[in-house]
Protein backbone atom coordinates (compact mmCIF):
# COMPACT_ATOMS: atom_id res chain seq x y z
CA UNK A 1 0.00 0.00 0.00
CA UNK A 2 1.35 3.38 -1.01
CA UNK A 3 0.88 6.38 1.23
CA UNK A 4 1.68 10.08 1.42
CA UNK A 5 2.02 10.29 5.20
CA UNK A 6 5.58 11.65 5.06
CA UNK A 7 4.55 14.33 2.54
CA UNK A 8 1.49 15.29 4.60
CA UNK A 9 3.67 15.57 7.71
CA UNK A 10 6.11 17.83 5.86
CA UNK A 11 3.25 20.07 4.71
CA UNK A 12 2.03 20.41 8.32
CA UNK A 13 5.64 20.64 9.56
CA UNK A 14 5.17 18.03 12.29
CA UNK A 15 7.37 15.21 13.51
CA UNK A 16 6.60 11.50 13.46
CA UNK A 17 6.22 11.70 17.23
CA UNK A 18 3.66 14.51 17.02
CA UNK A 19 1.57 12.54 14.53
CA UNK A 20 1.94 9.36 16.56
CA UNK A 21 0.74 11.10 19.71
CA UNK A 22 -2.21 12.65 17.88
CA UNK A 23 -3.45 9.29 16.55
CA UNK A 24 -2.49 7.15 19.54
CA UNK A 25 0.36 4.99 18.23
CA UNK A 26 4.14 4.85 18.63
CA UNK A 27 6.60 6.86 16.58
CA UNK A 28 7.96 3.55 15.31
CA UNK A 29 4.52 2.70 13.88
CA UNK A 30 4.44 5.96 11.93
CA UNK A 31 8.00 5.35 10.74
CA UNK A 32 7.06 1.86 9.56
CA UNK A 33 3.93 3.11 7.76
CA UNK A 34 5.96 5.78 5.96
CA UNK A 35 8.58 3.20 4.94
CA UNK A 36 5.90 0.88 3.58
CA UNK A 37 6.74 -1.87 6.04
CA UNK A 38 3.43 -1.76 7.88
CA UNK A 39 -0.10 -1.51 6.52
CA UNK A 40 -2.28 0.30 9.06
CA UNK A 41 -5.68 -0.95 10.11
CA UNK A 42 -8.66 0.79 8.55
CA UNK A 43 -9.28 2.61 11.83
CA UNK A 44 -5.71 3.90 12.01
CA UNK A 45 -5.72 4.89 8.32
CA UNK A 46 -8.90 6.90 8.89
CA UNK A 47 -7.46 8.54 12.02
CA UNK A 48 -4.33 9.60 10.15
CA UNK A 49 -6.31 10.91 7.18
CA UNK A 50 -8.70 12.78 9.49
CA UNK A 51 -5.75 14.37 11.28
CA UNK A 52 -4.60 15.76 7.91
CA UNK A 53 -8.15 16.79 6.95
CA UNK A 54 -8.16 14.53 3.90
CA UNK A 55 -10.12 11.47 2.78
CA UNK A 56 -8.33 8.19 3.53
CA UNK A 57 -8.05 7.33 -0.16
CA UNK A 58 -6.03 10.49 -0.81
CA UNK A 59 -3.46 9.49 1.85
CA UNK A 60 -3.47 5.71 1.31
CA UNK A 61 -3.64 3.93 -2.05
CA UNK A 62 -3.79 0.23 -2.85
CA UNK A 63 -1.14 -1.07 -5.22
CA UNK A 64 -1.79 -3.74 -7.85
CA UNK A 65 -0.32 -6.51 -5.70
CA UNK A 66 -2.39 -5.57 -2.60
Amino acid sequence: MKNTVKVERAIKDITQQELATAVGVSRQTINSIEAGGYVPSAVLAFKIAKFFGKPAESVFELEEED
